[in-house]
């Protein structure tokens, strides 16, 4: 995997500032893998047969490559963060797409600690989906629903912004920099919310079928 610290980054984002697309094209191509990574923790369960990550990102990429002035007229994001933030809005749109009447339905059902936006909603589900999928529980309905109910109600005593820390740093492999950035935190209030995360989630399920033995810091 590459990385913008390599010596050519420089080079190739100053080309590109230039009108270079073929220079954007392999600037873009850099954070492909880690941005489907990303993508493919938040793609909703009901829609993985429709939409494919691969397929998401690139339709984001067609829409950072028309604003990629935008990009270069602000100095504050780093490439990949900028592109992330517009592969979540491109995911957000096309869940609204495809499940937007089973959305809002549900959002009337969620309690009020879910209500400040669908972006966080969705953290919250997909965190569900990958906590509970490590649980080695029996493999019925009932028990998957039992599963989803303990993780529901573990993550309901943490803050929201320690969630999202857990999914970022945990599921989407963002460093402690990059997550403190998106956040508005410092760095290391971020690698402490990230471990106290882990650990209140390790003590709340820890009688669960399976655990959370897998989930370290």
């Amino acid at each position: 995997m590459h990385s913008e610290s390599e010596p050519d980054a420089a080079l190739l984002s100053e080309r590109a500032a230039g009108g270079d697309l073929e220079a954007w094209g392999a600037l873009l191509a850099r954070h492909r893998e880690r941005l489907q990574s990303a993508l493919a923790f938040r793609l909703n369960p009901r829609v993985r047969g429709r939409l494919d990550a691969a397929d998401v990102v690139q339709e984001a990429f067609i829409v950072a490559t028309a604003r990629r002035a935008d990009f270069f007229g602000q100095s504050s994001q780093p490439l990949f963060l900028w592109l992330r933030w517009i592969v979540a809005n491109t995911l957000l749109e096309l869940h609204r797409h495809h499940l937007g009447a089973q959305m809002r339905d549900a959002s009337r059902e969620v309690s009020a600690r879910r209500r400040s936006g669908d972006a966080a909603h969705e953290t919250d589900e997909a965190l569900v989906v990958q906590l509970s999928a490590g649980a080695t529980g029996p493999a019925t309905a009932a028990g998957r629903a039992e599963a989803e109910a303990r993780v529901r109600e573990a993550l309901a005593q943490m803050e929201p912004i320690d969630r999202e820390v857990l999914a970022l740093r945990h599921f989407e492999q963002l460093t402690n920099a990059e997550a403190a950035q998106l956040l508005g935190i410092q760095e290391k209030a971020a690698a402490k919310r990230y471990v106290r995360a882990l650990d209140r989630l390790r003590e709340a399920l820890s009688d669960m079928p399976g655990g959370l033995s897998g989930l370290r810091p």
